[in-house]
């Protein structure tokens, strides 16, 4: 409830420039409810809810900063917080830990959730990187969603066929 909370407020408040786009973290968002509606593996989905920590951490670190909310370890701060929010639950529920939804030892939910968040990352990280050696400009349309999305839809497709 507190993603849709955060989600409608984010789209309320006007901001000048965000390093992850709303669309990403929609269709992120978006990914993990259509992975568990069709029954995907919970390595895949874990993949989508690393991507989607990885921008609401971002979102929020940029808000605080352009808020002028700080505190020693505000992005640490943040980032077990929504990671708590998002892991312990699982766990509660039973969804992680189980022993029987483990990849070579690990928990497919948390070995997604990892990797997700990893590939994400590297996504926004490199576009801003090529960005910022182009004059401020995208090699080409819609590349600031397609660099940090595109890791998680190939990775997708190969824990697919990793996981059968």
């Amino acid at each position: 409830m507190s993603y849709v909370i955060f989600f409608i407020v984010s789209l309320i408040i006007p901001t000048v420039a965000i390093a992850v786009c709303p669309l990403c973290t929609f269709t992120v968002g978006a990914g993990i409810g259509l992975a568990q509606y069709f029954g995907v593996d919970d390595t895949i989905t874990g993949l989508w809810i690393g991507g989607l920590m990885v921008s609401m951490v971002w979102w929020t670190n940029i808000w605080l900063e352009k808020n002028n909310i700080t505190f020693y370890g505000r992005n640490i701060v943040v980032a077990v917080v929504y990671y708590s929010f998002a892991i312990i639950p699982f766990y509660f529920w039973g969804i992680m830990g189980h022993t029987l939804n483990k990849y070579y030892g690990i928990d497919k939910i948390l070995l997604g959730i990892v990797i997700g968040s990893i590939v994400f990352f590297a996504g926004v990280v490199s576009y801003e990187y090529l960005k910022n050696n182009n004059q401020g400009k995208a090699y080409f349309p819609f590349q600031k969603i397609v660099m940090p999305v595109a890791p998680l839809v190939i990775l997708s497709i190969i824990f697919c066929y990793l996981t059968k």
